[in-house]
């Protein structure tokens, strides 16, 4: 089975847009094993694979499996890979946190509803809330707009300071979405 890395590139593209978790190629003596979810950045994560898999997170198109079947490949070098007469391609970065770690102790305020996000009550009308701001229990912090009715979103048993909002004015929303984070007093 010959597989460049643009083939590979674009297989993980695909995957990654589907809902499908795990896919696993077979071809003679080459197993790729890819799985959504699994973070393959350390060597203690290839090392509890078994010895003929390898596991590819969709963000690190650099990393191939061997065709070896006898040993455990290596995340983050291309192996056995026939590409051609293509120059090497350095593997893509793999990101070392998504994001902030959240503090534990802050409380989401989480959309009831699927709907349109909305800062204040009007275009021209400032914000309801800002980051910083500090809050009371039953104030209003937030709008959504479903099926052209204007709901007010209320921080229903929690007063204390907004630490995060993490919706854009005007962006939809779904229901159960964290819209902001409160440092509860």
């Amino acid at each position: 089975m010959q597989l460049d890395l643009n083939q590979l590139c674009e297989l993980l593209t695909v995957l990654d847009k589907t809902g499908i978790s795990e896919l696993t190629l077979k071809s003679g003596d080459l197993e790729l094993t890819v799985r959504k979810g699994i973070l393959a950045s350390s060597p203690g994560t290839a090392a509890a694979l078994p010895a003929a898999v390898a596991t590819v997170a969709p963000i690190a198109l650099g990393a191939v499996a061997s065709p070896t079947l006898g040993s455990t490949p290596a995340i983050d070098q291309n192996l056995g890979v026939d590409l051609g007469d293509r120059a090497p391609v350095a593997p893509a970065p793999v990101p070392t946190a998504l994001s902030a770690p959240v503090e534990t102790k802050w409380v989401p305020i989480i959309s009831p509803m699927v709907g349109t996000f909305y800062r204040a009550a009007a275009p021209d009308e400032p914000p309801f809330v800002n980051v910083g701001d500090r809050i009371k229990v039953s104030q209003t912090v937030c709008i959504i707009e479903a099926m052209k009715l204007m709901n007010e979103i209320d921080a229903d048993e929690v007063s204390g300071q907004v630490m995060e909002i993490l919706v854009q004015n005007g962006e939809p929303v779904e229901y159960g979405q964290v819209l902001m984070r409160i440092n509860p007093d």
